[in-house]
């Protein structure tokens, strides 16, 4: 029964936000870990990965489950107080069919949870931002919708040039500065933003050594590809939008997934070509909305 309770308290709550973010589309939110409370991490922890690879201290799922309700009441404080700290994720690497070794981020178990519980405050917000043609990562959404969506449009819109592009090494080469310049737009919560910066400053153990960077986002967590969703409804899904009034005459239509964007376009009677021309570099002016 409390468990139920605690579920119905969270719901309640994200669709609080939820509501705010789309009655109030140019709100910037500054209070919000207020809503963060006990039963929030608790289902925050729920759907985590119990069996996954431990990060940099060996701590298992079941390790921390002993005294679950204590970790998390003593995890909330040090997430309001600013006494968290965000662990470098642990480098594997893993085989690739090429002979090549595909390096991935291992968060400790209990950083997953911190994430998690971040990305339940700020998806309601960037849910009801994000536009139709984007696909990836999103609750309710797969690939398979955006290929339909791509068949829809070369069979009821008649558009015949398909563009396929795949932005390379994507996750780990968005700008920090931009990054937090695009989440200003929304998100001015100094507990959020505090864990945000946390996690892109806490870097990478390899083999025993730590590297940081300016660019990228955080390896193998929750919060990376919401992040990494963030940065391209700025530069890319916005600017493709807006394009075809903009710069040509010719219907044009994207479905993407994550770093995967593909595109559908068709000549108009009397366009010669339809020109594509990225968006400029930066991010745009941030103002606040009180």
């Amino acid at each position: 029964m409390e468990e139920t309770l605690g579920s119905t308290n969270t719901s309640t709550k994200r669709q609080w936000i939820a509501e705010q973010a789309r009655e109030h589309p140019e709100r910037v939110f500054t209070s919000l870990h207020h809503l963060i409370d006990i039963d929030w991490m608790l289902e925050a922890y729920r759907p985590t990965r119990k069996d996954g690879a431990t990060g940099i201290d060996g701590v298992t799922a079941a390790d921390y489950e002993k005294d679950l309700r204590a970790n998390l009441e003593d995890l909330l404080e040090r997430i309001k107080s600013g006494r968290y700290f965000a662990p470098p994720v642990r480098r594997h690497y893993i085989p690739k069919a090429d002979g090549r070794k595909r390096p991935l981020g291992i968060p400790t178990f209990e950083d997953k949870v911190v994430q998690r519980a971040i990305v339940m405050i700020l998806e309601p917000i960037y849910e009801t931002d994000f536009l139709p043609c984007s696909y990836g990562f999103r609750p309710g959404r797969s690939a398979h919708d955006a290929l339909d969506a791509l068949r829809n449009g070369i069979m009821e819109q008649r558009l015949r040039w398909v563009i396929d592009a795949d932005l390379a090494r994507y996750f780990d080469s968005i700008p920090h500065s931009h990054l937090r310049s695009f989440l200003d737009l929304r998100i001015k919560d100094g507990v959020v933003r505090r864990m945000l910066d946390k996690w892109l400053k806490a870097g990478v153990l390899d083999q025993g050594v730590l590297q940081r960077s300016e660019t990228g986002t955080p390896q193998g967590g929750v919060v990376s590809p919401l992040l990494s969703n963030v940065f391209l409804h700025y530069v890319l899904d916005k600017w493709f939008e807006a394009h075809p009034r903009r710069r040509s005459a010719s219907r044009q239509r994207q479905a993407k997934y994550g770093p995967r964007p593909r595109s559908l376009c068709a000549r108009t009677s009397g366009s010669r070509h339809a020109s594509l021309q990225g968006p400029s570099e930066g991010p745009p002016r941030t103002r606040d909305a009180r």
